[in-house]
């Protein structure tokens, strides 16, 4: 396999399979992945979601208070991050895989708020999936309106204190979906917002709400909740109504200093902790010439110099390491379940974030002296479920030709299977990407 082909398949995929053809054009392939997504297995609506969801508390409510054993909401849940470890055990297009997962960080929603469980896969479905190739807007708004975002972010019951739900229950402002649509979601802190900004930001989002406990199971725009009158955001007028919102977050995407961040963020994910200026520049512009197109963005992505040339710094987060090991061992689908243990043993539980900024994305994060200890308990209780392999075959799979002579050399004279299978995986160069 060549370098350029090695380094297409880690760096942006999730590392090569056994019996997996390395692409002859690297740079053709990724491309090509960026044209219409393969078909997926349907799965349910944040309605259907919602639904379970309203019916579990309907039981528990009959039981006077004891929730059900198998509740709906929790075995959608348990379904949808089961389908998540499938998919990218066996993804065809396995860019696109990584370009949903990185969207799906950039606006982070975590189970550790327990609405969204059951909502996490849907959401990943209706508002990250359709739009990894579209326009950031288009994804922006997308989520703004999702029952997980606005859940977990507060915004369903953010009321308007002027608004006649306001002004008859005393209930106000919740700023937290405007605070971190401006500071992580578009143009970050050195975009220049005020305060004001986020205040004024939230007032505009007031109303926007979600119908949990009837139909339609999903969002609305409550038009008593939302605060009447013009609000000015970064100095421009927005007027009163669901569109004005909808104004927000289009003037938001395509400001300059989002195109910055964005870059900037997609630039660290696939290149380096410490983004090559020119590099960022690059994405930039192209985010500013196309107004957020994020097909074009991912292309001129992949052709930036900087992407393909050694030595390769990314160290691969939890997620990216468990990924890449089971795929180079060629874990069915079936035993998909081992991605999910392997992401909680080393930190980083599918849908888990502990904040609204998702997920670090550098070394200092991932890298401590602990962490690399479990990384090696792991490794070494993979690879005692594999002792039939050859350890020569997995470790051309999972290293190819940055395989060092000295691990090719410690694995050929391990004393076991599962001793050589777990020096590849433990091997500094397996850790990076």
């Amino acid at each position: 396999m060549s370098l350029a082909a090695h380094i297409a398949m880690i760096r942006f995929g999730f590392g090569p399979r056994p019996g997996e053809t390395p692409p002859a054009d690297p740079v053709a392939w990724l491309e090509a992945q960026l044209g219409p997504e393969a078909p997926l297995p349907p799965g349910p609506s944040s309605a259907d979601a919602l639904r379970a969801r309203a019916a579990d508390l309907a039981e528990r409510n009959r039981n006077g208070g004891i929730p059900p054993r198998q509740g709906q909401a929790i075995a959608i849940a348990r379904a949808e991050t089961l389908a998540w470890a499938e998919r990218r055990l066996t993804a065809e297009q396995p860019f696109r895989e990584r370009l949903v997962d990185f969207w799906m960080n950039h606006f982070t929603v975590s189970r550790r708020a327990g609405f969204v469980s059951a909502v996490a896969g849907a959401y990943e479905r209706e508002a990250i999936r359709p739009h990894v190739t579209g326009r950031f807007a288009d994804m922006l708004l997308a989520v703004a309106r999702h029952p997980a975002m606005l859940f977990y972010l507060n915004n369903a019951g953010s009321v308007g204190p002027d608004s006649p739900v306001g002004r008859r229950i005393g209930r106000g402002l919740n700023e937290n979906l405007a605070r971190e649509i401006l500071e992580l979601h578009t143009l970050s802190p050195a975009g220049g917002y005020t305060q004001q900004d986020v205040q004024a930001f939230a007032r505009i989002l007031t109303g926007w709400s979600v119908a949990q406990l009837r139909e339609p199971f999903g969002y609305i725009f409550r038009p008593n909740a939302h605060e009447p009158g013009p609000k000015h955001l970064l100095g421009r007028e927005f007027g009163a109504g669901e569109a004005a919102g909808e104004a927000a977050l289009r003037f938001l995407a395509t400001h300059p200093a989002t195109a910055r961040h964005l870059a900037t963020r997609l630039v660290r994910h696939f290149v380096a902790d410490q983004p090559p200026p020119e590099a960022v520049r690059a994405v930039e512009r192209t985010l500013l010439d196309t107004e957020g197109d994020l097909s074009a963005a991912a292309r001129t992505l992949i052709r930036l110099p900087q992407a393909w040339e050694p030595p390769l710094t990314k160290f691969r987060s939890p997620s990216d390491y468990v990924l890449a090991a089971c795929r180079a061992l060629g874990l069915p689908p079936e035993r998909a379940n081992l991605v999910l243990t392997g992401l909680a043993a080393l930190g980083q539980p599918l849908w888990t974030a502990p904040q609204p900024n998702g997920w670090p994305d550098t070394a200092a994060d991932w890298a401590t002296p602990e962490a690399l200890m479990r990384r090696l308990d792991w490794a070494y209780t993979l690879a005692g479920r594999f002792g039939q392999a050859e350890p020569r075959e997995v470790a051309e799979v999972a290293l190819g030709p940055l395989a060092r002579a000295e691990t090719v050399t410690a694995v050929s004279r391990a004393g076991s299977v599962r001793d050589a299978i777990t020096l590849v995986l433990a091997s500094p160069e397996f850790m990076y990407r």
